[in-house]
C-alpha cells in the first residue's frame, strides 16, 4: 500500500490502484511519442503492480501503523510471489512479459549481490527479454524506450499518490528514460499541473485515483487492519494536468 499520514488518521492507496491511475497516464499521451505496441504497453502498466495484495500478508509496522510499501523487507531468496508475478504475465503476450520482466529486474537489479538466488533470478530475467526482444523482431532501443515510457507513467503516478508534488511552482524531475529527455512535473498557480515538455494528445486532461480513509493511527492485528480498509470511507483524488501556453 501507499500510505500518507494526514492530519486525521491516514490516507492508504492500494498498489493496484496507483498503477491503474499510471495507465491512465499513458492513455493520454500523443501517439507521434509513444512507445511501439502501445496499448499492450499500458496493460503492462496497469498490472505491473499485481503482486501486491494487500489481504494477504502482514502490512503492520513494528508499533502497529499501516505499513507504506517503501519500508518492506528485502529478502536474500526470491519471493515465489514475484516468479508467479512474472510467470503469469506470460499470459498477456510476450510484449507484457518482457517488460514486467526489466520492470522486476530495475527494481531489484541492487539485490543481485545479496544471494545467488538473485542473482541466477536476475540473469535469467536478462535471457529471457533477449530472447523475447528476438522473438518480437524489435531492437533493445525499442524495448527501453517502451520501458522508459512505463517508468515515466508509474513514477508521475508515485509523485501523484505520496502527495510529492512540489509548490511554488518549482520543477520535480519525473525521468529521462526516453530518448534521454528530461520531463519535469510543476504545479501551477490555479492548482492544476503540467508536465513540461508535454507530449499529450489534450491540452487539458483529468486523472483520479480511490483512496481509502483510516481514522485509527494504529491498529492491533493485521486482520484488524483489513476490515478498517474494507469499512473505510473511499475518496477519489483527482488531478487536472493542462499544457502551459
Amino acid at each position: 500500500m501507499i500510505v500518507n499520514q494526514v492530519p486525521d488518521g491516514w490516507e492508504t492507496i492500494y498498489q493496484r490502484s496507483h498503477a491503474l491511475l499510471a495507465a491512465q497516464l499513458g492513455g493520454h499521451w500523443k501517439r507521434s511519442h509513444a512507445p511501439l505496441r502501445l496499448y499492450e504497453t499500458i496493460a503492462a502498466i496497469s498490472h505491473h503492480d499485481d503482486l501486491e495484495k494487500e489481504w494477504k500478508g502482514s502490512h503492520l509496522t513494528e508499533v502497529g501503523a499501516p505499513l507504506d510499501f517503501t519500508l518492506g523487507k528485502e529478502s536474500p531468496e526470491v519471493s515465489e510471489a514475484l516468479k508467479k508475478h512474472l510467470d503469469e504475465s506470460r499470459y498477456r503476450g510476450r510484449w507484457v512479459a518482457m517488460l514486467t520482466s526489466m520492470h522486476a529486474c530495475y527494481l531489484n537489479q541492487s539485490k543481485k549481490e545479496l544471494s545467488e538466488d538473485w542473482r541466477s533470478f536476475l540473469e535469467t530475467q536478462s535471457r529471457n527479454q533477449e530472447q523475447w526482444q528476438k522473438d518480437l523482431n524489435i531492437t533493445k532501443e525499442e524495448a527501453e524506450f517502451a520501458y522508459g515510457f512505463m517508468q515515466f507513467c508509474d513514477r508521475l503516478s508515485l509523485i501523484l499518490v505520496q502527495r510529492q508534488v512540489p509548490e511554488d511552482g518549482r520543477a520535480l524531475e519525473i525521468n529521462h528514460g526516453m530518448d534521454n529527455q528530461r520531463y519535469d512535473l510543476r504545479c501551477l498557480a490555479n492548482g492544476n499541473l503540467t508536465v513540461e515538455p508535454w507530449n499529450f494528445v489534450d491540452d487539458e486532461f483529468t486523472v483520479n485515483v480511490e483512496s481509502c480513509h483510516l481514522s485509527e493511527l494504529k491498529y492491533e492485528s493485521d486482520e484488524a487492519l483489513i476490515d478498517a480498509l474494507k469499512q473505510a470511507p473511499i475518496k477519489v483524488l483527482t488531478w487536472t494536468f493542462t499544457k502551459q501556453k
